[in-house]
């Protein structure tokens, strides 16, 4: 019994404190959190921020390859949310069957200016070695960078956060954004966990057909993202018509496959009949 209360009691404190970042309606004070979505707009490439490295670097930069990428406004010395967000999308990177640096990457944003490289690199160590992730150790890109930068990104992609001087804490929503080429915006996904299968068919889409398998591309004819379930679900309407393809080609193919037989025996009659 008495365990059951002490763990009742973490429940609660967890939510309390993860409570002021995720609502998006009744916040804590007076400024507002939210993502306001701004599909088909684009990040600006022109911001520049310092990797994980020091090294001073354009965003433009990141998007030489013409490949998506999950796009994740946060900050490292986050008490809470940030990191369910981050270990959220670690786990869901472990399981992808896509290939960082051919099929995706990943750029992480710190939305605190105060924080510099140091924070950067070694939660990019902490992400890398504590989730077995050494096969995006060179696609998973840190960033710090100035208000003036991190605002414009944050602007453009409609993420609304703030400052709460009384915590000492940034209030901000948890969501990732998915990128096409030129840094357009294609999909957000909501929440601390990103089922891979979401996380895939996002990328695909994003990709624009561009990346994946002919059955990678199949599945992502079949699904369509629900914003209200904030996932993909099964689209009937295109598994009918898929299923209608497939039985012409099916019909098609019976269909030779008995004109040429009955053409073998035509032949065989006509030589029978000389």
């Amino acid at each position: 019994m008495k365990r059951n209360r002490i763990f009742s009691l973490i429940i609660f404190l967890v939510s309390s404190f993860a409570f002021p970042q995720t609502l998006k309606t009744d916040f804590p004070a007076e400024q507002q959190i939210d993502v306001i979505e701004n599909l088909g707009g684009f990040i600006p490439l022109d911001t520049e921020f310092y990797n994980e490295s020091g090294n001073l670097v354009k965003l433009s930069s990141f998007f030489e390859s013409d490949i998506p990428t999950v796009l994740t406004l946060n900050y490292f010395e986050c008490p809470m949310l940030c990191t369910l967000v981050l270990n959220g999308l670690a786990e869901s990177l472990k399981n992808l069957t896509l290939n960082p640096g051919e099929d995706f990457q990943v750029i992480t944003i710190d939305i605190n200016p105060n924080e510099k490289t140091l924070f950067a690199n070694q939660k990019k160590k902490n992400y890398i070695n504590g989730f077995g992730l050494e096969n995006i150790k060179n696609d998973w890109h840190f960033l710090t960078g100035d208000q003036n930068n991190i605002k414009k990104v944050a602007d453009s992609i409609g993420y609304i956060y703030y400052y709460d001087a009384q915590r000492d804490e940034y209030m901000h929503p948890a969501a990732i954004t998915l990128l096409g080429s030129e840094g357009k915006i294609s999909r957000y996904l909501y929440g601390i966990e990103y089922p891979t299968k979401d996380l895939k068919l996002g990328l695909l889409e994003a990709s624009e057909g561009k990346i994946g398998t002919t059955l990678d591309k199949i599945i992502l004819y079949c699904y369509h993202y629900d914003p209200y379930k904030n996932t993909y679900t099964i689209f009937a309407t295109n598994i009918m018509r898929l299923g209608g393809i497939f039985t012409i080609i099916f019909l098609g193919i019976m269909l030779v496959g008995y004109w040429k037989k009955d053409k073998n025996l035509f032949d065989k009659d006509s030589l029978n009949a000389r």
